[in-house]
This record gives C-alpha cells, sequence and structure tokens, in this order.
C-alpha cells in the first residue's frame, strides 16, 4: 500500500535527507530538501522526527545527543555563510570572511574584489572556494592570471586550503590530448589561452561549463572605446556568451584605468543586466554596490574593532656621488641625450626601438653602476661583432629589443644608438670600471650598522640582477658569508661571491622566502619580478629601497611583502636617494603632487582611502616612462615648469572625482555595521563537538604534549568511506601549524572526518532534552526563504532563542549558539545561582517552545538579510535539569 504525506510534514529520505512535502500526486511525491527539490516514490520516504512529536510524546531525548545535533546544526550555519570553520591553514579576518559572506549570499555571483594590496585576495578566494566545494556546489573550477602569477595561485590554494589546481601547460595541450577534457580544476594563464595558434582557445571555449572563474588582476581585460577589446577580455566574453561561466569573481586592484568606457565594459563582463559603457554614468555608479567591494587597509580591523595596520614610515637616506660616479653619470647623460637627438631625426619604429633601449640604459644607471656597466659591457661586445661580421660579408643583426630583462634587452638590440658609438661606450665603460666602491651601498652598508639594531632582519629591493648581486656580495663582506639570500624570477644569481670565488647559485623562491621568514638568513633581496606573492612579514618589518622604480605602484607592492596582516610591528621603509639626480627630483616631485592629489580626495570622503594605486593604475606605465626619460638633461626651476606641464593630465580632477564616485558606491566591510554578526570563533571552536562524537561512538581521545589528537576510528565512519583510516594521530584544529604533512593534520569542514561526524550528529532525531548545566530553555529554529529559486548559497540560517531571567527572550546567532553548546557539553557554563522562573508562563514544554518561536520571529527582519522572506521551523528545544526551572510541575 502506498503511503500517503500531507503538503508540509516533514519527511527523511536515504539519499537526499530530511525534507518537506509539497504535494504527492499517486506513488510520486514532491519535496523540498536540502540540496533541491526533488521527485521521489512515496515508498522510500518516511516521517521524520519533528520537535511537535517530541514535545507531545513527553519523554525527553538523550541530552549528550541533544548537544551533539544541535552543536551539528549551528556549526553548518556559521560555515555555510561565513566559511570560517574551512581548514585553510591562514588566520582569517573579519574583512575576508565578510567578502566571502557577501559573495555568496547568491548563486550564481558575479563580483568585483578591488582590495587594497596585502589584504589577502587568496585567502578571500579561498574563504569562497571551500564551503562550495564542500557542498558539491563547484565541482569545475578555473583560475585565469598573467602567467607570473599562475604557480602562485597553485601553490597558495593548495598551501592554504589543500584545494589542488591542475596547471595549464600549453606543451602539453594538442587537438589529440586535450587538457581541458580531464582538466576540473585548473589555473591558466590568460595571455597563454588567448590567442589560438595551437587551438588552445578554441578548446577551452568547448569545452564543458565552469562551475566557477577567478580571474586575477582582472584589469588586463581591457575594453577600449577605439581600439576594442583586449584579446584576454574577449576570451572572457565569449566564455560568458556561450554560457560557459556560471559564477564569476574578478579580482583587481586597479579596476578604473582612467576611462569610463573600459570601467563599465568590465563591469558588463559581470552583470550585463546592470552595467552598459553605452548607458547612463551616475545611474550605473549607484549600482556598483551590487557588483563591486572594495576594503583598504585604512579601515580594515579585527575581530575586536581595532585597526589592523599601522602606517608605514617611509625615510629618505640621501647619498651624493664620488667625483668617479658624477663623472661616469654626466658623461652616461650626455650619450643618452645624444642617442635621444639621433633618435629624433629617424621615423616609425626605427625611432621607437631606439628610444626604449635609450629609456632602459636610464633606468639601469638609476639602479647602480654595477647594472648599467653589465648592460653597456654587453651591448659593446654584441656591436663589435656585428660590424665585424658586416666588414666580413656576413649578416648584420637589426630590430629592436627582444621581450626579455631590460639588463638583456639593452645590450641585445643590434642597431646604432649613435654614429660614433663604440667609442663613446669605450668611454663610458672606462670611467664605470675605474669606480672602486658605490656611494649607494657605502651608504645603505652605514644604514645598517648605525640606524638598525643589530640582528634585525631587512628586506632590500632592487630593480635589476646585476645591483641585486651587488648588494648581496656587499652584505656578505661585511656580515659574512650566509647572511644574506636572494629572490628573482630566475631562481638564480651570477656573481654571487663564496668563500670558493664567485659562483652561480641557484635558489627557489619559496626556499629562500621560508629561510628568511625562519631566521635562517639575516638579510633577502629581491626584485619585482621575483617578489610578487611572497610574505615576509613573520620576523621582519625594515624595508631598503636600494633603487627607485619609475613607476611608483612598484612601491606599493614591494611594501604589500611586509605591511601586511601578521605584521606585529611599524614596518620602517627606507628609500636610497641621491637628491643631484633627475630621477630623484621627478621622484620628489611625482610625491608632492600624489599627495595633493590625496588630501583633495580626503576632504570629499568621510573615510580615508588611498587612492595611489587608483591614480598610477589610471596614468599607465607609459607615462612615467615618458616623464622621467623627457626630465633628462633639465635642472632646477626649468625641470619643475617642465613637470608640472608634462604632469597636468596626472591625477586631476577627474580622477578625484572618479575615486569619489567608485569608493563612494561600492560595497565594503564595516565593522561598526555588521561587526556583530562576523563570527568570532575559529577552528577550535570545533573540538568539543568532534570529540563528542568520537565518544558517542565509544572511542577514546588522546591527546600528545603538543595538544593533538589521537584516536580510533569508530567502525560507522569507516563502513561509509574506504579512504578513512583504522586510526589517526597528531590531528589538530589550529590552521597555524606549519611543516611537512600540516595539510593533512589541520581538522575542519571539508576534512573528511569533520564531515563524517556532522553527518551522523545531524541524522540523530532527538529534538528535545534536559541538560545540565542550561539555565533556562533554549529553542533551535532553522530559518529558511519561503521564496524558492533564488538562488541563496546558505540554505538556512540556524538562530537560538533564550529566555531570560523575567520573561525576555535572547536572540543566539549561530556562532553565539555554538559558543554556548560548546561551554555546556564541556562542563564550562556553570548555573546561575538563582533558579530561572518564568513568571506567569505556561506550564507546559509547548508553551514555552511557542513563546520562543514568536519572539524569534519578531526578529527575523533585522537578524537574517539573506533571504526575501525568512520563515522559522522550530528544530529542538533544550531544557533545563531542573522541571522548576521552566515553571513545569516535577514529573
Amino acid at each position: 500500500m502506498t503511503p500517503t504525506f500531507d503538503p508540509g510534514a516533514a519527511v527523511r529520505h536515504d539519499r537526499h535527507g530530511e525534507g518537506v512535502v509539497v504535494v504527492q500526486t499517486g506513488d510520486l511525491v514532491v519535496v523540498e530538501f536540502e540540496s533541491a527539490i526533488q521527485r521521489v516514490p512515496a515508498g522510500e520516504l518516511r516521517p521524520a522526527a519533528s520537535l511537535a512529536t517530541a514535545l507531545a510524546g513527553g519523554a525527553p531525548g538523550d541530552p549528550v545527543e541533544a548537544v551533539l545535533r544541535a552543536q551539528a546544526l549551528a556549526i553548518g550555519s556559521v560555515n555555510d555563510q561565513w566559511g570560517v570553520f574551512s581548514r585553510s591553514r591562514v588566520q582569517i579576518l573579519p574583512h575576508q570572511l565578510w567578502v566571502c559572506r557577501k559573495v555568496t549570499s547568491a548563486w550564481p555571483f558575479r563580483w568585483l574584489v578591488a582590495d587594497d594590496v596585502g589584504l589577502g585576495k587568496t585567502i578571500e578566494a579561498g574563504l569562497v572556494l571551500m564551503p562550495l566545494i564542500a557542498s558539491g556546489r563547484v565541482r569545475r573550477l578555473l583560475v585565469l592570471a598573467p602567467a607570473k602569477l599562475v604557480p602562485q595561485w597553485r601553490s597558495r590554494l593548495k598551501t592554504m586550503f589543500d584545494i589542488r589546481l591542475q596547471q595549464y601547460v600549453s606543451a602539453s595541450d594538442s587537438a589529440r590530448s586535450n587538457f581541458w577534457d580531464t582538466a576540473t580544476m585548473a589555473v591558466a594563464s590568460f595571455h597563454t589561452l588567448r590567442s589560438d595558434g595551437r587551438g588552445a582557445r578554441g578548446r577551452l571555449l568547448d569545452a564543458e561549463a565552469w562551475d566557477l572563474v577567478i580571474v586575477d588582476e582582472a584589469h588586463h581585460l581591457n575594453l577600449d572605446e577605439r581600439s576594442g577589446d583586449t584579446l584576454a577580455y574577449g576570451l572572457l566574453r565569449e566564455l560568458c556568451d556561450r554560457g560557459k561561466i556560471e559564477s564569476l569573481i574578478l579580482f583587481t586592484g586597479t579596476p578604473h584605468r582612467g576611462k569610463d568606457w573600459g570601467f563599465f565594459g568590465l563591469m558588463n563582463l559581470l552583470r550585463p543586466d546592470l552595467f552598459d559603457p553605452q548607458a547612463d554614468r551616475a545611474e550605473q555608479l549607484a549600482r556598483l554596490s551590487q557588483a563591486m567591494i572594495r576594503n583598504n587597509k585604512a579601515t580594515v580591523t579585527d575581530l575586536r574593532g581595532r585597526r589592523l595596520f599601522e602606517p608605514v614610515r617611509t625615510q629618505s637616506r640621501d647619498y651624493g656621488y664620488s667625483p668617479q660616479e658624477r663623472e661616469f653619470y654626466d658623461t652616461l647623460s650626455a650619450f643618452i641625450l645624444d642617442g635621444r637627438a639621433y633618435a629624433t631625426s629617424l621615423g616609425g619604429r626605427a625611432q621607437t626601438a631606439r628610444m626604449l633601449v635609450l629609456v632602459t640604459l636610464q633606468k639601469l644607471a638609476a639602479s647602480s653602476v654595477a647594472a648599467i656597466l653589465r648592460a653597456l659591457g654587453k651591448r659593446r661586445a654584441k656591436l663589435a661583432a656585428m660590424l665585424a661580421g658586416a666588414r666580413a660579408g656576413g649578416p648584420s643583426q637589426a630590430g629592436g629589443p627582444e621581450e626579455t630583462d631590460d639588463e638583456d634587452a639593452a645590450g641585445d638590440f643590434g642597431e646604432l644608438l649613435l654614429a660614433d658609438e663604440i667609442s663613446r661606450l669605450d668611454e663610458l665603460l672606462a670611467f664605470g670600471r675605474a669606480i672602486p666602491r658605490e656611494t649607494k651601498i657605502e651608504r645603505m652598508l652605514g644604514l645598517l650598522e648605525n640606524e638598525i639594531a643589530a640582528g634585525e632582519q631587512v628586506l632590500f629591493f632592487t630593480e635589476y640582477k646585476a645591483t641585486q648581486a651587488l648588494v648581496v656580495n656587499a652584505l656578505q663582506e661585511r656580515f659574512g658569508f650566509g647572511s644574506a639570500s636572494f629572490i628573482n624570477g630566475d631562481e638564480r644569481l651570477d656573481g654571487v661571491a663564496t668563500p670558493l670565488g664567485p659562483r652561480t647559485l641557484s635558489v627557489g623562491r619559496e626556499a629562500a622566502a621560508d629561510d628568511f621568514n625562519g631566521g635562517a638568513v639575516r638579510f633577502l633581496v629581491s626584485t619585482e619580478a621575483g617578489g610578487e606573492g611572497i610574505d615576509l612579514q613573520e620576523r621582519c618589518s625594515t624595508l631598503v629601497h636600494v633603487d627607485m622604480p619609475w613607476n611608483p605602484m612598484r612601491l606599493h607592492q614591494r611594501v604589500g611583502r611586509l605591511s601586511r596582516f601578521g605584521q606585529t610591528k611599524t614596518v620602517d621603509v627606507f628609500l636610497m636617494r641621491n637628491p643631484d639626480t633627475v630621477e630623484a627630483r621627478i621622484w620628489d616631485l611625482l610625491t608632492e603632487k600624489l599627495q595633493r592629489i590625496q588630501d583633495a580626495l580626503s576632504n570629499a570622503m568621510e573615510e580615508r582611502e588611498d587612492i595611489t594605486q587608483l591614480v598610477i593604475g589610471i596614468a599607465g606605465d607609459g607615462f612615467f616612462d615618458e616623464l622621467y626619460a623627457g626630465a633628462q638633461g633639465r635642472s632646477g626651476e626649468s625641470l619643475a615648469a617642465w613637470f608640472d606641464g608634462a604632469a597636468s593630465t596626472f591625477g586631476g580632477r577627474d580622477v578625484i572625482d572618479t575615486a569619489r564616485d567608485l569608493f563612494g558606491n561600492v560595497a565594503r566591510f564595516d565593522f561598526q555595521a555588521v561587526g556583530r554578526d562576523v563570527p568570532q570563533v575559529d577552528l577550535p571552536a570545533l573540538e568539543p563537538f568532534f570529540t563528542g562524537m568520537l565518544a558517542h561512538h565509544g572511542r577514546r581521545v588522546a591527546r600528545a604534549e603538543d595538544g593533538s589528537l589521537a584516536f580510533k576510528t569508530p567502525d560507522a565512519w569507516r563502513s561509509r568511506s574506504w579512504s578513512v583510516d583504522e586510526r589517526y594521530e597528531g590531528l589538530v584544529f589550529d590552521r597555524t601549524l606549519k611543516g611537512e604533512g600540516a595539510a593533512t593534520r589541520v581538522l575542519g569542514v571539508g576534512h573528511q572526518l569533520v564531515n563524517l561526524a556532522l553527518d551522523d550528529a545531524r541524522a540523530l532525531e532527538v529534538r528535545s532534552a534536559r541538560l545540565e548545566g542550561l539555565d533556562a530553555p533554549l529553542l533551535i529554529a532553522s530559518v529558511r526563504d519561503a521564496v524558492t529559486g533564488l538562488g541563496a548559497t546558505a540554505r538556512r540560517v540556524v538562530l537560538g532563542a533564550a529566555e531570560r531571567d523575567g520573561g525576555e527572550v535572547e536572540i543566539l546567532t549561530d556562532w553565539e549558539l555554538l559558543v554556548r553548546l560548546s561551554e555546556i557539553a564541556t562542563g564550562g557554563r556553570r548555573r546561575s545561582s538563582r533558579p530561572h522562573a518564568a513568571q506567569g508562563a505556561p506550564s507546559d514544554a509547548a508553551a514555552v517552545s511557542e513563546r520562543l518561536r514568536v519572539a524569534l520571529v519578531r526578529s527575523l527582519p533585522t537578524r537574517v538579510g539573506l533571504f526575501a522572506r525568512p520563515e522559522a521551523n522550530p528544530e529542538m528545544l533544550l531544557l533545563p535539569a531542573s522541571a522548576s526551572a521552566t515553571g513545569e510541575p516535577s514529573a
């Protein structure tokens, strides 16, 4: 006989779990389960336990099982919204939790996240991913980034979240071995995929759709009103148009590149329903908070509302050239000016190529004598060989510099910069090689010895590897071999002094960073190419800019290696600066102008917002190259007047208006507004529940001296998963754990043992119980949206309603409920000395439950903002062990 179920009846299904009947038609029943609405045979359903039936029966349930089930409900609610219990191996900040909740509050989602450098975009991405992967919402993931950041994304998601991405390598992708046929979680360079020379782009476009696509450095997806879109933008556009992307997150620190058309074109990729480059600007700006998030260091806080970042202290340390250095610098300046005059007489690509080499030489000279000498020496040898070949009737090389390191590009260029270049190079090389010691390096060593405490770690940044080797050698000469290490893009450095003489050394990025963070070396010298994505704040708070890059954005990125979460000291930054050089004077003028722009914006906004990145990003690299190169040969007041004209459009009123409009309309974390809702719990809050579940299965937990857990696995868990081991040791609820194997030892939601424990606890049928340690009735309810199909990722939110003395009702968030339950479970919560008395209250538990339910429902409009029409379903009623505490008569 086919069983029948009334609409609204609570039912249980072995595969889908608990649900509520929508309608029955014959032997098929439509049921709304946690995951989805399903139509199943009536014979596969059975009535589910409910609070109403439990209270009608009268007999209280097992108190241990009641606490375990209530804990599991609260844990699931917290993690679905915030991802706070994901077993990431990195400390999580409130603004990161808020970003996770904001992004995942609906599915599918489309967001641009434009947080400041050092606020943890990879962590935010991981927090978004963990609950979505654990729930099965995201099975196919694609991360797109510039080529140099692809290894970083793969490494950090694996290290911090144990999310394993398959890296796309074009050499292994072909029509026969299609990478996208097997890759379900992949990371790739959009620079590699944007063209279709080997069919890679076409194979990606034809691949199965992605549940989620994450794009880093999304400003590369540029759209220009005149020239059209970039290949990277076109790739994303076509993926979207073909329906290959369900959810999309874009990360960039510089979302607006100076043109509204490009910005709203980027936003159109995300939300074509809200943004269009041709639509009204003001109307679109008002909609930004629906699709763009921006947090900055000046406003983010810890869980107590305290600012996390102190302003960086930046100081200049001046030095002057020696007579030999001055002669070399002046001669080189004349060489560059003569080369520019010669290049100007040419036209088209010939002029552009020569100007590029001259700009590169000027940059190298600003770094160190060693850097420019290396390039000049290589160039001298290249030109001599080229001319010798021409005299012998052989081919001579022509063309522009190759796409390679600046140091190599200047030397590899095979066209004369001016007619007598070889003799001019010989003169320069003679002057440069006569310089015994660089005064910049001597001033740097003096800074270390006189102003920085002995033994304090210091991070150095240089533009070029020749300067890097110069600094490493100077440090080791003064402080001993092994005192300094290096990071660069090649992971190798030529000409490093060793006890056996100069050698080429190879050091991996991660190994160098680990040695520095672990205290094995005192000094670390990094280039821009190698320093991105490396966190170095564990022991170091001092940074020295050995040279000043022309683009100020690079200084911002350098400082971001130390000025990030986990830094316990104020970061001190020192600029090595020769005030007599044109580069130093241009830098001073730029700094003054940026400060004026910042002051103008600060006066127009309530909260301080650092707009340096936005202003510099709008200007672009080309602007700074032209500015520094054009200043060559100018000095004094004529330089200042020329700068005012050349930089007249830099950071103008339109930029300030753009910054105010953008940052005034985006969504941002505000501790005062949402601080109470952010969970003030972390992985240790799971331990009482997990050990309680082990005890419930008859397993004893042993603790090692380091606090780690060891236990024999419950048979019920092993029977449900072949990959569960018979015994475990060394497991911890500590995301700060480091060392080999740490990823497998950290417990959290997503680890199969914790997931099995949660499934077991949620399946317990207890709905009411009396508890020791509870001093007032506590109702636990799940809140869902009465309107279905809106795509919320958090399908239910769990709240508690506790009756206080005097009849008032306290509403508990899910994390507050978990804390209270854990206190009861571990005996940490003591009964109040005065018994609770519900004055004038009805004497039965059903009436208590209804009174608490009504109070909880009244609180929903202000408590739950995720749902269109929240409705509460009472799940459990926990009562004090003493009957008098509820006003009920003793049995």
